[in-house]
């Protein structure tokens, strides 16, 4: 992996979030500091997945437009998409588990390159489902790249997973 060319994708929502049990106002994304995280340790480039629709502010209401959208099976409009896919040998791709999965934003991210014979690392915050099926839905969107190892943090510890982050990339 020392010559390969990273780029580290994630979604994260900053604002409203579950964590430990309580509504509290995150800064910065839960998902986003676990990017950053593998950022510092492997300088990938970022990408942050951005929906064109912002989601609403109220948690409990994101929670049923989260659902809504899975129901749907809908593939919300991103922001940008990523100049020159081909060009990464490995993508760490970030995300929150929304009902048992990614969000919808994610499947959107997946579909929109070929990532055919690259390197998938997933990276997952929680606040205790763990990944879900999101492992499953990643191989069925991108059959042909190789899934590694994935990883989940739950959201109240982000900020003290410094060194699970550091063994898992290392491995």
């Amino acid at each position: 992996m020392t010559n390969s060319k990273i780029l580290i994708a994630y979604y994260s929502r900053k604002g409203q979030n579950y964590v430990g049990g309580s509504i509290v106002n995150l800064t910065v994304g839960n998902t986003e500091v676990i990017a950053n995280k593998i950022q510092a340790l492997t300088g990938g480039e970022l990408f942050e997945i951005q929906t064109v629709k912002t989601y609403p502010t109220d948690y409990t209401e994101t929670t049923k437009v989260a659902m809504n959208e899975k129901k749907g099976n809908a593939r919300p409009e991103l922001t940008a998409t990523v100049k020159n896919p081909d060009s990464y040998d490995i993508i760490y791709l970030g995300y929150p588990n929304w009902w048992g999965t990614f969000p919808m934003a994610v499947f959107t991210f997946l579909e929109s390159a070929d990532f055919s014979g690259k390197i998938i690392i997933p990276f997952c915050t929680h606040e205790g489902s763990g990944l879900g099926h999101s492992e499953q839905d990643i191989q069925k969107l991108c059959p042909t790249a190789r899934i590694e190892k994935a990883i989940a943090i739950r959201g109240g510890n982000v900020n003290n997973a410094d060194k699970q982050i550091e063994d898992w990339v290392k491995n």
